[in-house]
């Protein structure tokens, strides 16, 4: 079985990409920019995970099979993801009962 060869320069723009979405992830945690800090720490996040298994993990050159396997998996983290928010968002939050 043959597979793509990658080159050295897309592995080195990946790295250098990933460097600097790492001083990203840095510099928003040093920065208050209130509930937003997660969401930005998250993207930041996705972005890296996705560079990551695209190209060092030859997913953007493979065949469906591996496409689904990735959808399904994400599919699967969705629903999880969904059903824990569903728990979560659905609580009637009540305060501690006073100690004895």
């Amino acid at each position: 079985m043959s597979g793509h060869i990658v080159s050295i320069k897309s592995y080195l723009a990946v790295f250098a990409a990933l460097m600097v979405l790492t001083v990203a992830t840095i510099l928003v945690a040093t920065i208050d920019l209130g509930p937003m800090n997660i969401v930005v720490a998250l993207l930041v996040a996705a972005v890296k995970a996705t560079l990551v298994v695209l190209i060092f993990m030859h997913a953007r050159f493979s065949g469906r099979l591996v496409a689904l396997s990735i959808f399904a998996g994400l599919l699967w983290l969705a629903i999880l993801v969904g059903l824990t928010l569903t728990d979560y968002l659905t609580r009637h939050w009540t305060p501690a009962p006073p100690p004895f």
